[in-house]
């Protein structure tokens, strides 16, 4: 069978498991997710095994550290895998809920319903726990995935499909409800983004090449954020001590997130009396500055940004700053230079906190906290499948809700329209 008809096969098969996945019970959901995760338990050191295996071959291939850092399953990463299976069982489930109920002139009664998207494909990267989590929320979404994690993980995605499929049969679930993709082929990719028959939605995860490449080729719609150039901007009346706390937190308490500040933006009412006492807390934590020339006036020891600078996702401790004149210039650099993921205010002035979250075009919006909140466990969604900047369907931490759609019911008792 070569990798195109492969792919038609799982698609099939995902399509068929997804209508059994869209009428499953809470119960069974759960039961198969708690199955799981002790199939997980019971593998455990056969999961540390594949996981060497893989491990092994990508020192061979001269994978860096950062990637064999997140190739590894150590214990603690295991634990997280099960324990996450177990929330994600707590969680409520979203598909079944109706609401907004309404009696129509004619006697009808109209609403929605919340359903389950179908059929989902999910490509990643690297990190075999995607495998685990992806999994578990289309599964209690009532969903059907197929997933397609990166060659360098295959002996442990294999592995840990072995236990989905034993979680699924435990509950009487189909085990083709969550396939993992077994080929290390490429063509495999370019087959599922093009399935519209049996793919209904597309979730990449991994880098900006990865994410560009299936939003240029897929047939299928694709839930997505490609670049997170999140800023905070320090208004003139924004309170000294929180503008210091969340400016610090939002660059430095992880370098490489998608949630990290890239660009600092400042008032200039204020820039000369706060930017010199930051700039100097940055650079006692690592951090590179690239100014600008009003940042520069202020920080001599700043470095010059480009042009470059302010359309630039690092993911490392360089953080690049701007002097503003003006609450319209802040909101205008942010919706010019930003990529609509995540941008916060600093501010005790209520009509501009209104204003900012108005008229940036973001999928989160901030005042007075860290740009490191957009997550969906903050958001208290129990987790996350991914971000989306897209302005359809979905949009920021996507969630249980976020895999599924609604349709409207009606309930009548023999109307007929007159």
């Amino acid at each position: 069978m070569d990798v195109n008809q492969y792919m038609q096969t799982l698609g099939r098969q995902a399509r068929e498991a997804a209508t059994a996945m869209a009428r499953a019970s809470t119960n069974d959901k759960n039961r198969a997710l708690l199955a799981i995760a002790a199939a997980i338990e019971e593998n455990r050191e056969a999961l540390k095994a594949a996981n060497a295996e893989d491990l092994e071959n990508g020192r061979a291939r001269g994978l860096d550290a950062a990637l064999l850092d997140r190739l590894e399953l150590t214990d603690g990463r295991i634990n997280t895998m099960i324990e996450g299976l177990h929330q994600v069982a707590t969680l409520p489930d979203p598909v079944g809920e109706m609401t907004d109920f309404k009696y129509r002139p004619s006697g009808i009664q109209v609403g929605k319903m919340r359903v389950p998207l179908g059929v989902i494909g999910i490509i990643y990267e690297s990190r075999p726990n995607v495998t685990i989590e992806a999994g578990s929320l289309c599964l209690k979404s009532g969903n059907a995935a197929i997933l397609r994690g990166g060659s360098e993980s295959i002996a442990s995605n294999r592995l840990l499909a072995g236990c989905i499929r034993t979680g699924l049969e435990a509950a009487g679930l189909p085990a083709t409800a969550v396939q993992v993709v077994e080929t290390t082929d490429r063509a495999a990719v370019g087959a599922l983004i093009t399935m519209p028959e049996f793919v209904d939605v597309i979730v990449p995860r991994g880098g900006k090449s990865l994410i560009e490449r299936i939003s240029r080729e897929a047939r299928v719609p694709v839930i997505k954020h490609l670049d997170g150039i999140c800023h905070v901007f320090i208004d003139k009346d924004a309170d000294f001590s929180k503008a210091t706390n969340i400016a610090i937190n939002a660059k430095t308490h992880r370098y490489g997130t998608c949630n990290t500040m890239e660009t600092l933006l400042v008032h200039a009412d204020v820039a000369a009396e706060i930017l010199p006492q930051l700039a100097e807390a940055y650079v006692a934590l690592g951090v590179e500055l690239r100014g600008c020339e009003d940042a520069r006036a202020l920080c001599p020891a700043m470095n010059a940004a480009s042009a470059e600078d302010w359309d630039t996702e690092y993911l490392a401790p360089i953080l690049a700053v701007r002097v503003v004149a003006s609450l319209d210039d802040a909101i205008a650099h942010i919706n010019r230079h930003g990529s609509h993921h995540t941008d916060s205010i600093v501010t005790e002035n209520y009509s501009a906190g209104r204003r900012f979250i108005t008229e940036v075009d973001s999928s989160s919006v901030m005042i007075n906290a860290s740009t490191r909140f957009a997550d969906g466990f903050e958001y208290g969604l129990g987790a996350e499948i991914g971000i989306s900047t897209d302005k359809i369907h979905a949009r920021g931490p996507v969630g249980l809700e976020g895999l599924t759609s609604q349709k409207y019911v009606v309930f009548g008792n023999g109307e007929v329209r007159q």
